[in-house]
């Protein structure tokens, strides 16, 4: 008559609330990558605007920027230096 009243003397079944922490745990970890990613983000943008060194100004289309511009004025053209 143990059963009927509640004196049964089984463990309760825990797997629900188990779960419930694992999926908070997954959850807050989550966000916490989320929240780094952004702050990481962030802090490049700061460094970025912050100073752009030597080579902001330098294009990247060429393969030795710092060579410069060359022009050739030999050409006898439409040059306006010394006219």
């Amino acid at each position: 008559m143990g059963g009927i009243v509640g004196g049964g003397g089984g463990k309760p079944d825990t797997s629900a609330l188990n779960a419930q922490i694992a999926e908070n745990a997954r959850l807050k970890a989550q966000q916490e990558a989320q929240q780094r990613t952004l702050a990481e983000e962030e802090a490049a943008k700061r460094k970025s605007l912050r100073g752009g060194g030597s080579r902001s100004l330098l294009s990247e289309a060429r393969l030795n920027p710092e060579s410069g511009v060359t022009t050739d004025l030999s050409g006898g053209g439409g040059s306006s230096l010394g006219g």
